[in-house]
């Protein structure tokens, strides 16, 4: 059977509508990262965009900084810093900077960015941007490590930089890839020994229904993580591989279904079709249909908890097995249903996977056996126990 996943953390990108307050939307998704930690989970990872009207989260570390005081045990994540928009250096400094704030529960996650606008407004060619995250990932993963680096390259230079401040844990300060639909960020999370970090699919969903997803390419996404590990000395661990997906949890599969549907065709139309110029079918019955394609093929896990444990142990198999799910938190469902699917999952869903709840069952069963023999047991002792009292009471 394929390695389920035993750690589980959110990943909030962040996409917002337009129109709320952009201060009381913030308050409400650091209100997140307070509930996750309340409720046990290990991980919480915030994202970065800059344009485009829905992504209102523009520095994830500044956030990250404020949850950190809010929170006590929940370790921290950038979701990811976009290299090639930061000097190295810098990236560097600030995520040492967050590692000491928060005593060692910080992960740097870094990735080449996925938002045209951000890129041309940047003036950053869309077909450069590997190149400049592979460089920027190389710098910043030496200057963790505690080495002087010298560099130059057409956009950005270093002269005998080093940082000032060290990683709080003895083991360095954890980096980790993200990977979409392409090889590169696999391989070079395998070559730099960072953590992989996989898009199960695109927010969108299917393009329309039957459309394939990145889900099928699971397998293949971590064959290239383990030859690139293997080509740079390193051995490959399936339990430090993330696996990114939207989940919903409700009291019964309709309802989940029913309270993300509606927000989830609110995003494909406005933001991903309208915006974004993204080909996704928008009709009421090609979308609905889209929709239902995406759940069914793994892309999205929404239902039940004994059924969003089933999809999850299913998103196991097909990938082989991996350490970490993250929940991406979409902004689908309403506020308070996001809040309430956050603590079913935490109650129902990560014990079953996790196996917490094995020994209480076997509890339960073992003592539903012995019922009938220590019930009887327990009654002749009581009846011997009335009688003797009734005997010495008669002998006074």
């Amino acid at each position: 059977m394929a390695q389920a996943p035993f750690r589980f953390g959110c990943f909030l990108s962040p996409l917002h509508p337009p129109g709320e307050d952009p201060g009381l939307r913030l308050r409400r998704d650091i209100g997140l990262i307070e509930l996750a930690d309340e409720l046990g989970y290990d991980e919480f990872w915030v994202g970065e965009h800059h344009s485009a009207g829905w992504g209102t989260i523009l520095s994830p570390e500044i956030v990250l900084a404020a949850a950190a005081e809010r929170t006590r045990r929940i370790t921290l994540a950038t979701g990811v810093v976009t290299l090639p928009y930061h000097h190295p250096f810098m990236v560097a400094e600030r995520a040492l900077q967050l590692d000491t704030l928060t005593r060692g529960r910080f992960i740097l996650g870094v990735g080449a960015g996925s938002v045209p606008t951000d890129m041309h407004m940047l003036g950053i060619p869309p077909d450069d941007t590997r190149r400049r995250t592979e460089e920027a990932a190389e710098v910043v993963a030496a200057l963790l490590r505690g080495e002087i680096v010298n560099t130059s390259t057409d956009w950005f230079q270093l002269a005998d930089a080093r940082t000032q401040l060290s990683p709080v844990r003895r083991d360095g300060l954890p980096m980790a890839v993200a990977s979409a639909q392409s090889p590169f960020g696999m391989r070079l999370a395998g070559r730099l020994g960072a953590i992989p970090l996989s898009y199960v699919a695109p927010p969108w969903g299917a393009l329309r229904a039957g459309h394939p997803l990145m889900v099928e390419r699971l397998a293949e996404q971590w064959e290239h993580y383990a030859s690139a590990a293997t080509e740079a000395g390193r051995t490959a661990d399936r339990g430090q591989w993330r696996l990114l997906v939207p989940v919903h949890v409700a009291g019964t599969t309709e309802q989940a279904l029913d309270d993300v549907y509606p927000g989830w065709l609110r995003q494909r139309r406005e933001l991903w079709s309208a915006t974004m110029g993204m080909p996704v079918v928008t009709s009421d019955v090609g979308a609905r249909k889209a929709f239902e394609s995406t759940v069914g093929s793994g892309g999205m896990i929404v239902g039940s908890p004994s059924d969003c444990a089933a999809q999850i142990h299913k998103l196991a198999e097909l990938s082989g097995g991996f350490g970490g799910l993250l929940l991406s938190i979409m902004d689908w469902a309403p506020h308070d249903r996001v809040r309430q699917g956050m603590d079913l999952f935490a109650r129902y869903v990560v014990p079953e996977l996790r196996e917490s709840v094995a020994a209480l069952r076997g509890s339960n069963a073992w003592a539903a056996a012995q019922r009938e023999r220590l019930q009887a047991a327990s009654a002749a002792a009581r009846d011997k126990a009335i009688a003797a009292a009734g005997k010495a009471e008669a002998g006074r």
